[in-house]
């Protein structure tokens, strides 16, 4: 999310290494100029009110937000959506908060959830890592979806990542114990990283020996079938919580 065409938007700052502040920020994302289509701007205008919440500190509360008690999953940089609410259509008893800063997916998204008839996903434009620390409440995820964020194929821009061990740090506090986080990538040193920063972090134990088998909740995209047509891989590393 080079990234998914599917996936556009799930990764770190666009600072570069020699630019960046000593301290630089954790980010989600990168900010990327897109055309928006009528279908996308429509979806905006009229399911943006219902479905996007507007970013503000203070915890939600998902029970109000959804209008019933279920499992929370919350997704990092969920591109143009279509995996996103395929997911939420097969789980349809896990609700679902997705973070997005780039329009046009967020639109793409609205767009898959009107036409899916979906009520379990609900959308933040903003950078997930402050939705998390200021939005998310310590312990209430039950999982969390991170699927192709930008591989930062150069050495030298490796440290761009997201999946690296302060961000994880973080990140576990809001996953209840038991609660999984998922990542996919088609990079493989991207995924011997992610392997390894996972591994290492002790609130974290792996789910498999080494990398995970697909979820079956977790859709092939076209780009990633065509992918594997030509002999290309792709990586799931699923890792839970301990209590």
């Amino acid at each position: 999310m080079s990234e998914l065409p599917e996936q556009p938007d799930a990764q770190a700052s666009a600072e570069s290494a020699a630019d960046a502040p000593k301290h630089r920020p954790i980010k989600s994302f990168v900010v990327r100029a897109g055309r928006m289509g009528s279908g996308q701007v429509k979806a905006l205008a009229e399911l943006g009110p219902k479905f996007v919440l507007p970013f503000k500190p203070g915890l939600l509360n998902p029970a109000e937000v959804f209008g019933r008690e279920a499992p929370l999953v919350f997704e990092i940089g969920f591109g143009m959506g279509d995996a996103t609410a395929k997911i939420a259509q097969t789980l349809a008893d896990t609700d679902f908060i997705g973070c997005e800063v780039h329009e046009p997916g967020v639109g793409a998204l609205l767009k898959h959830i009107d036409e899916r008839g979906l009520n379990n996903i609900r959308i933040v434009q903003h950078d997930a890592v402050e939705v998390l620390e200021q939005m998310i409440a310590p312990a209430s995820l039950a999982g969390v979806h991170i699927y192709f964020p930008d591989p930062w194929h150069k050495a030298r821009h490796n440290k761009r990542r997201l999946i690296q061990a302060p961000f994880v740090a973080k990140l576990i506090q809001h996953i209840r114990p038991g609660g999984y986080l998922h990542c996919a990538t088609d990079w493989e040193p991207y995924a011997q990283q992610m392997l390894e920063v996972l591994t290492a972090e002790p609130g974290l134990e792996n789910t498999a020996q080494g990398f995970a088998e697909k979820p079956a909740y977790r859709p092939l995209t076209k780009f990633e079938n065509r992918g594997l047509k030509l002999g290309h891989g792709v990586w799931d590393v699923v890792f839970r919580r301990r209590a």
